[in-house]
């Protein structure tokens, strides 16, 4: 895969696990930036119901090469049994924003 830039989107259901694994995903190098919007309502289909839920969106700015490390990390370290992870292409923007998301998902040196 390139490090062609992405946008994965996940939630979680509360602001404090939305912060802490924002947090995580951006100090492994996951992701240069993530953005918290909610609380946001979800309504959707689990176990056989509608579900009608409060939950925080997470907007995890990556690369493709890193989306599967990513989502290896937000299933080990999410509440949820499935958590939502999907991404989406970047088809445009800033050039010096997205090398910047390149930049910041590099493993560090030695590290």
């Amino acid at each position: 895969m390139s490090a062609e830039q992405i946008v994965a989107i996940s939630t979680t259901d509360s602001a404090e696990e939305a912060e802490s694994l924002s947090k995580a995903i951006v100090a492994a190098r996951l992701a240069a930036c993530v953005q918290i919007s909610g609380p946001i309502r979800s309504i959707y289909r689990w176990d056989g119901a509608i579900q009608d839920d409060q939950e925080w969106q997470l907007w995890i700015k990556t690369t493709a090469d890193r989306i599967e490390e990513l989502t290896a990390f937000v299933k080990a370290n999410h509440s949820y049994d499935t958590p939502e992870l999907v991404a989406l292409p970047v088809v445009g923007g800033n050039p010096a924003y997205l090398q910047w998301m390149v930049d910041e998902t590099r493993p560090v040196a030695g590290s």
